[in-house]
């Protein structure tokens, strides 16, 4: 199984060189982070990381929604979005069909028997998915390039868009070449109905010791002919979400992180503070947010980045069922769904404590 990182060679390797993200043999953020790096205030150690922390995950799945009855309907508007867990969602758009960063696995992990365990299962399952049009992969930490869902999704002959290096593992693991797509920040690939766009993000990659920050990370812009949506990966809070707005706006939906933070990742992740902060200075569309409810990736919480969004609540933010998809433009009304597993563990936590 070729989970961990391969070299990269020839015409990709002449590109990651020629790449402006790229010096001194790795890929570098080059837009300064509005935040202090890790490292400047107290890090969680690793111990605490593993075991530290009060109800990182919940004693029951959260509710969620069969979304096969949904997409048997028409797409009324021309966009649709799926919430499927963590960052995966798939974008119905001007008749198009984009899946972001899928991840069916059971542990976003090198190994089977250790790492951070899947405890929200998907809605459904990667075979019941309707015909994708393009897959876009961020980068290739764990919890967005995922060995199992490539495999699977190699059988459907999809192409995909992803950052530049990242096709390394996707061929490794048998995607054809010429199915794969890798851009630089900027960049952008023209599909039947689609443009597909690679912005920046202040973020970090590798899959193994010895392959920090060898492939480049991204957020990506996803147009269709009417509409179009920004899906922000990982990344922390920086000034390049102004320039984003401003050069590849306006965007009807825009998808950000609110999980896994910490006050030392300020500058890798957002959290649900800085991804409202963040989405002001994108300055347009309704707001979902995504990378929580799935996998124990920190010492949170695992309901802290839906409570701490819902407390704040500005008008435009969705927060719907996993599985159930919505349309954007229309709006939802927000509710506390995922609350009833939340008091279930505080009365369990009473019982025990």
């Amino acid at each position: 199984m070729a989970l961990f990182s391969r070299t990269a060679q020839g015409l990709r390797l002449e590109r990651i060189k020629a790449s402006p993200q790229f010096g001194d043999g790795t890929f570098v953020n080059r837009y300064p982070s509005g935040y202090r790096a890790p490292g400047e205030v107290d890090r969680p150690d690793l111990k605490g990381f593993l075991f530290g922390g009060e109800n990182r995950t919940p004693s029951a799945p959260l509710p969620s929604v069969d979304p096969r009855h949904g997409w048997a309907r028409p797409v009324d508007g021309g966009l649709r979005a799926t919430w499927l867990g963590h960052s995966t969602v798939l974008i119905e758009i001007d008749g198009r069909r984009v899946l972001t960063d899928p991840v069916w696995g059971p542990r976003a992990s090198p190994l089977t028997f250790l790492g951070p365990k899947r405890f929200q299962p998907v809605p459904a399952p990667i075979g019941a998915l309707p015909p994708l049009d393009a897959v876009v992969i961020s980068h290739d930490h764990y919890d967005h390039l995922d060995y199992p869902s490539v495999r699977a999704l190699a059988k459907l002959r999809v192409p995909i868009i992803t950052s530049l290096g990242v096709g390394v593992h996707l061929e490794a693991w048998g995607i054809p070449p010429e199915r794969i797509t890798e851009l630089d920040w900027w960049e952008e690939v023209r599909l039947p109905g689609l443009t597909l766009t690679a912005a920046p993000a202040h973020h970090f990659s590798g899959r193994s010791l010895g392959d920090r920050n060898a492939t480049l990370w991204s957020s990506f812009v996803i147009r269709g002919e009417q509409h179009s949506v920004y899906f922000g990966g990982d990344g922390g809070l920086s000034p390049l979400f102004s320039e984003i707005g401003r050069r590849l706006g306006p965007f009807d939906l825009v998808m950000m992180e609110i999980g896994a933070f910490h006050p030392s990742w300020g500058a890798i992740h957002l959290g649900p503070d800085n991804a409202l902060e963040a989405w002001r200075l994108i300055g347009s569309g309704k707001f979902l947010p995504v990378h929580w409810g799935t996998f124990n990736l920190a010492m949170h919480a695992w309901d802290d980045p839906a409570e701490r969004l819902f407390a704040q609540a500005p008008e435009g933010v969705l927060m719907p069922r996993l599985g159930q998809p919505i349309d954007p433009l229309r709006g939802e009304r927000i509710e506390p769904w995922w609350r009833g597993v939340s008091e279930s563990d505080v009365v369990r936590r009473f019982v025990e404590g």
